[in-house]
């Protein structure tokens, strides 16, 4: 399929009642509101091409956007252009799901992190958060740099609080992922956990509420799930 070709039935397998959840949500326009669960069904398995993936994201449109996270192969996926798809993402919803979750995946995974949680502008910052978290739940110990972890848990503790409200989400999520997928940190994700309470993030007017870290954490070691890692970040 071409990317017009996708577009038309994006558009054609939306309705008004997910467009308005998907709004309520953080979608902006344009958007179609089509459900994950239609895009896996009838979209994902006809793009073979990493070209169509690209355009779709260029399109700025919510469900384009995150066919595009469900299509594209991580292998392939150039630094640069997650750089750009960092900026052009529709909402912090396409930040977080799709770009931080396609760049967990890539070889560049913590240095993109580590560059946009600099970057001071909020969307950007957040994807950085939630890039280094979903790395952290695909990567090898072995791999994982366990001082820098250490560093950035002592960062959440200190700032989340004053953070910006999207970050203060993908912080706390960074402490439950330190705890969930790195066991040499869990007793020290724990501790910041206990230090930090409850983080109040304004979700605005849905009944989404922000996980308390420490009964997140709790519930996986109760599972003796401490340290398996998932196989993909993004879904």
């Amino acid at each position: 399929m071409n990317t017009n070709e996708v577009m038309q039935q994006l558009e054609s397998l939306g309705s008004e009642q997910t467009k308005k959840t998907l709004c309520k949500h953080g979608a902006n326009e344009p958007i179609f509101g089509v459900k994950i669960g239609d895009m896996k069904k009838f979209l994902v398995k006809k793009i073979k091409d990493q070209d169509v993936s690209l355009e779709l994201f260029a399109t700025g449109n919510y469900d384009a956007q995150y066919l595009a996270g469900l299509t594209i192969n991580p292998k392939e996926v150039t630094k640069e252009e997650l750089l750009n798809w960092a900026e052009i993402a529709n909402c912090t919803a396409i930040n977080e799901a799709i770009v931080a979750s396609l760049a967990a995946e890539t070889p560049y995974a913590t240095e993109l992190a580590k560059t946009w949680m600099a970057s001071g502008e909020e969307r950007i910052e957040d994807t950085g958060w939630s890039c280094y978290a979903n790395y952290l739940s695909l990567a090898p110990n072995e791999e994982i740099n366990e001082t820098e972890v250490l560093e950035l848990l002592e960062q959440v503790e200190k700032n989340i609080h004053a953070a910006k409200n999207s970050v203060k989400y993908t912080m706390n999520q960074f402490v439950i992922c330190v705890g969930t997928y790195y066991p040499p940190l869990l007793e020290k994700a724990i501790s910041v956990a206990e230090n930090i309470g409850q983080v109040h993030v304004d979700m605005g007017d849905t009944s989404c509420k922000v996980p308390l870290a420490k009964g997140y954490i709790e519930k996986v070691i109760e599972k003796d799930r401490v340290g398996k890692k998932r196989k993909r970040a993004i879904c």
